[in-house]
């Protein structure tokens, strides 16, 4: 069997799924990389035999892992639960595969005909409020219900609620790193319990800790698994526009829901609408438009039906889009679901207050809904709106509904 691309439904073999591996594993190859040398060798296995010598002639060497620890990172795989799936394999997604730079391979884990459905990204503001919150919930919660799948990143804020909101009905994390790190370490049991009812997804190695560079490479698949991305409070130059700026290359949906123009987390979502996103008060806004599209062949990349089987092309001289810092292989023996040792701090919990005034802004929220969301008693969330009252930080808006001044 020879190397196949999209479209043909074939599987890899044990052999060719280890060389696939260790080429999109090597140092500075990424998904153009990838397809450049397969058209031009042949095959991964031929590519491989290739490459040092091809390097060697530039005076360039970079780190291919070897068969020994593809091996072990397909057994840890294994043990988690986790399956490579190469693209062109069925169950590849068929919508991540027609996007320029579609990862070579995708390591998925738990219900993987998740990742087949009919779905919607959500994405927003890790500070989000209150209100932000809520409306993730519900529009998750209602998507959901439709038919759709729920994709996101697993990140603090919008992305936390939009999965949890969706369990029952069927989510997607897509990670950063690799599916033994856990980002944020909060989310350790929401990511387990996704591991068990929904779908994790990522292209980095087991072992792999996410940088920050990392995490917009895994805006593109939360983009490219969806017919469609809302954006429910983000800030200007925040994580969720380069979600969008994806989004709007691979010719799928835009949706923001409008904030106030006095909340800087809204400043985002107000500049998509105004720049022409779909504007979204509820689930029907998102149905009405995607509906139509469920069901048809993704747009053509601009190639083949087969993209690893045309005539031999030169290779890329520069490096390119996310293959510069590509991992040479993480093969660090980390144990299944670790959290990075690098991450953030979780956000402050023991000052009320600073919990409740990161819900809140300028629009109104009921104060049952700081309640459940804050995990505060109601005594203490009571107490510290009479504080932030007396020192003139809060405004009253009829029985039960509060704002920051």
């Amino acid at each position: 069997m020879t190397d196949t691309g999209r479209g043909t439904g074939q599987r890899l073999t044990d052999e060719q799924r280890i060389e696939w591996l260790r080429l999109i594993r090597a140092e500075s190859v990424g998904p153009l990389t990838f397809r450049s040398l397969i058209n031009r060798f042949g095959g991964a296995g031929n590519a491989l035999d290739a490459l040092p010598g091809l390097l060697a002639e530039r005076g360039k060497t970079i780190r291919i892992p070897s068969r020994d620890e593809i091996e072990r990172e397909i057994e840890r795989g294994l043990r988690m639960g986790a399956s490579f799936i190469a693209l062109g394999e069925p169950a590849y997604p068929k919508l991540l595969a027609a996007i320029p730079a579609a990862p070579p391979m995708i390591a998925m884990m738990g219900r993987i005909e998740m990742a087949a459905r009919p779905a919607i990204a959500m994405v927003g503001a890790r500070n989000a409020s209150a209100t932000g919150l809520l409306m993730a919930e519900r529009l998750a919660g209602e998507l959901g219900r439709a038919g759709f799948t729920i994709v996101s990143g697993l990140a603090r804020g919008i992305d936390t609620k939009a999965h949890a909101a969706s369990l029952a009905t069927g989510t997607v994390a897509v990670f950063a790193g690799g599916l033994d790190h856990i980002y944020p370490s909060e989310n350790r049991a929401l990511a387990e319990r996704i591991a068990a009812e929904g779908c994790l997804i990522s292209e980095m190695p087991l072992g792999w800790e996410p940088r920050s560079r990392d995490f917009p490479r895994r805006n593109r698949i939360v983009s490219g698994l969806t017919l469609g991305v809302v954006v429910i409070e983000a800030a200007r130059r925040s994580g969720s526009l380069i979600t969008t700026r994806f989004a709007l290359e691979q010719g799928r949906e835009v949706f923001a829901i409008p904030g106030s123009p006095l909340d800087p987390r809204a400043e985002g979502t107000n500049d998509l609408l105004r720049d022409g996103a779909n504007l979204v008060t509820s689930a029907e806004d998102i149905v009405r438009v995607v509906e139509p599209l469920i069901g048809r062949e993704p747009p053509p990349e601009g190639v083949d039906e087969d993209p690893y089987r045309r005539e031999p092309q030169p290779l890329w001289d520069e490096l390119e889009l996310f293959a510069g810092d590509t991992p040479a292989f993480a093969e660090k023996d980390a144990p299944i679901l670790d959290v990075p040792a690098s991450e953030e701090p979780p956000p402050e919990r023991r000052d009320p207050a600073a919990v409740l005034t990161a819900l809140m802004g300028p629009s109104p929220v009921p104060i049952d809904a700081l309640v459940r969301l804050s995990g505060l008693s109601p005594a203490l969330v009571n107490a510290t709106l009479v504080d932030l009252d007396l020192a003139g930080r809060l405004e009253r808006h009829g029985t039960g509904m509060v704002a920051l001044r």
